[in-house]
């Protein structure tokens, strides 16, 4: 049996995350809470953990300090064994004075890295997406295709594809023709309904890629992965496609929708991911021992409920709920509600105080918040977009509170 390649991870965490302003403003994307108790780069983070494939680096930039502190207090190693680590990257400036130009860019500033792991193989892999994969079913696929570069890719809706790098591919699963966020995305043959989209994770052969890095950095390209790397390997590399509904996983429920993956790039996308964790039987189960999502310890006691009136939810620890409502909603860890309160439809972040007798529905409430008491969110436009963030889709979202402001707003309560 041939031996298992010696793999690095880089991990794509320097995005901005526009699409989701303001739960962006001070935090990059990568940083973004997740599902009570979490933040989005704890899934490809814990993906590689459970694969036993712990050699992380995390390449930073956008607004970083948040998610160095997460890594800092929720993925510390001990630093004995040589090839288990998570360490944090900002850009090094090894070719200029600038900061990364595109994802391309900043693997090729630290290719002195991939040297001194010695690797084989290559994976780099973005850290906002919500998803479970077992990375060593791509890798054996990888070698077993005798790849330059394996993405890992799935099926989406015809009318969602626009969003993603689209690919076509033959009947060995080589990618033959890919388009990066096309206006018209070629269907799958067969399937109007649907295309076939990069998840924008990729295991390289290390000399391709290091080829392919050096290539580029010498055009006027954006240095990116999907728009250039990729389109010009595509022609005369052996760019195969793994297609992630085949990857099987432990502890995954009968209810669970096969191969859960989505990109939640946009405010409606968020909120409608964490409502998948949610029902009797939800489509995206965080209760699986066997592949666990990691995070953070909090030190704080059980959730408490007195006299409250609880449908549907899920409640981090440490938080207090005093006869109130709650319905359809995830709530994070110190989050305090207090008489009267009804919420619906909502998530409400760590650290959050809801006044007597407030009301919110299909509101996204940031850390660190005060909703003052008889205060209502979701039920006036027009006085919500005066005072908060209101989407497209109608999802209204309170930016992230001051702490000290929190602090000194809980004597009102």
């Amino acid at each position: 049996m041939p031996r298992r390649a010696r793999l690095l991870a880089m991990i794509m965490a320097g995005g901005k995350g526009e699409r989701l302003q303001p739960l962006t403003r001070e935090r990059s994307k990568s940083a973004v809470p997740f599902g009570g108790r979490h933040r989005l780069v704890d899934f490809v983070l814990s993906n590689f953990m459970n694969s036993d494939l712990p050699s992380l680096y995390v390449l930073v930039q956008y607004k970083s300090q948040s998610l160095i502190e997460h890594l800092r207090l929720a993925w510390r190693t001990s630093g004995m064994l040589p090839d288990f680590f998570v360490t944090v990257v900002p850009p090094q400036m090894r070719f200029g004075t600038g900061w990364y130009r595109g994802t391309a860019d900043a693997v090729l500033q630290n290719l002195n890295l991939i040297d001194d792991f010695n690797a084989d193989v290559v994976a780099i892999f973005g850290s906002d997406h919500v998803y479970r994969m077992d990375v060593n079913q791509m890798l054996a696929f990888h070698q077993e295709a005798g790849a330059d570069v394996s993405i890992a890719a799935r099926p989406v809706p015809i009318g969602d594809a626009h969003q993603f790098g689209v690919l076509s591919v033959d009947r060995t699963g080589r990618v033959v023709h890919f388009e990066e966020k096309p206006a018209k995305p070629t269907a799958l043959p067969g399937d109007p309904q649907r295309a076939l989209v990069s998840m924008g994770n990729y295991i390289f052969s290390r000399q391709p890629l290091v080829d392919a890095l050096v290539a580029d950095a010498r055009r006027s390209t954006e240095h990116d992965f999907g728009r250039s790397i990729i389109p010009e390997l595509v022609p005369t590399g052996h760019v195969f496609a793994y297609d992630f509904q085949h990857n099987e996983l432990p502890g995954v429920k009968p209810y669970e929708e096969q191969a859960y993956w989505r990109d939640v790039g946009t405010i409606s996308s968020y909120w409608e991911a964490h409502m998948d964790l949610l029902g009797e039987s939800p489509r995206f189960d965080l209760d699986n021992r066997y592949w666990p999502i990691r995070s953070e310890h909090h030190a704080g006691p059980p959730a408490r409920f007195l006299g409250s009136d609880v449908d549907n939810a899920q409640v981090g620890e440490a938080s207090l709920l005093k006869r109130a409502t709650i319905r359809n909603s995830i709530l994070g860890r110190s989050v305090w509600v207090n008489e009267g309160a009804v919420i619906e439809d909502s998530i409400v972040m760590d650290h959050t105080t809801v006044g007597k007798g407030a009301r919110l529905r299909r509101a996204i409430v940031d850390r660190f918040n005060i909703i003052p008491a008889d205060g209502e969110i979701g039920f006036d436009a027009v006085a919500d977009r005066r005072r908060y963030h209101v989407d497209a889709s109608g999802l209204v979202v309170v930016p992230r509170g001051g702490r000290r402001e929190f602090l000194r707003g809980l004597d009102e309560f």
